[in-house]
């Protein structure tokens, strides 16, 4: 999908580079060292830019995980509740979504979200920083977009978030490419693909495939 020039693409750029603040320093990226800070609950309203689901995809993501009516799923670093929300609406009332995040805050924006749209099928998590709280063998898929460069303990949350799968549930990672183009932090501060697969192995999962439709973004989808 093309992005309409120049009004989107002017827009995307603004966004971007408020959004991508919080993200952390490439040597401790690339190395597996000191995570990036916590992105601010204050600034939560630009991870809502109307733009963004042209190019997020939202439901092609979901499609390639299988995400179907009444699937149980996690939304992992949920911030305020954009993926949480459109989750929601693919599982119906049959399914299940945990919304999980570190920060109080923004469980609380997403219990606000959820209240004010009237969905009863999202459970919001307040997790720590390498384990989600997910009930062990009981998801479909999880998924964390944009998040993995916050974890201190990559390995173990990855571990962790095994733990919670069902035999044959998926784990999705989404994250910004490094070629610089398009949305996002400058190439030096972006997750190398390859440093997900690493930490994803020594965490006993296996990676299932690449999906190559995100125009700026890799996808991996991982299994036990």
């Amino acid at each position: 999908m093309e992005i309409p020039a120049p009004l989107t693409r002017t827009a995307l750029a603004l966004i971007a580079s408020a959004i991508f603040i919080a993200l952390p320093h490439a040597q401790g990226q690339q190395q597996g060292g000191h995570p990036g800070r916590l992105f601010p609950p204050s600034d939560l309203g630009l991870l809502d830019a109307p733009d963004r689901d042209l190019w997020q995809r939202p439901d092609q993501i979901m499609d390639a995980l299988g995400i179907a009516d009444a699937s149980v799923v996690g939304d992992i670093g949920a911030g305020s509740g954009w993926f949480t929300i459109r989750l929601a609406r693919r599982v119906g009332p049959r399914g299940l979504v945990y919304a999980e995040d570190v920060q109080k805050e923004m469980i609380n924006a997403i219990l606000r979200r959820v209240g004010r749209e009237g969905f009863n099928n999202v459970r919001p998590l307040l997790g720590s920083n390498n384990d989600p709280k997910l009930p062990a063998a009981s998801l479909d898929a999880v998924l964390m977009v944009d998040a993995y460069h916050e974890v201190e303990d990559r390995v173990t949350m990855l571990a962790n978030l095994a733990k919670a799968l069902k035999p044959g549930g998926r784990l999705g990672i989404v994250d910004f490419r490094l070629d610089g183009t398009g949305p996002g932090p400058d190439p030096e501060e972006r997750v190398r693909p390859d440093v997900v697969v690493a930490d994803a192995t020594r965490a006993g999962l296996k990676l299932i495939r690449q999906e190559p439709f995100l125009p700026y973004q890799y996808f991996l989808i991982f299994g036990k």
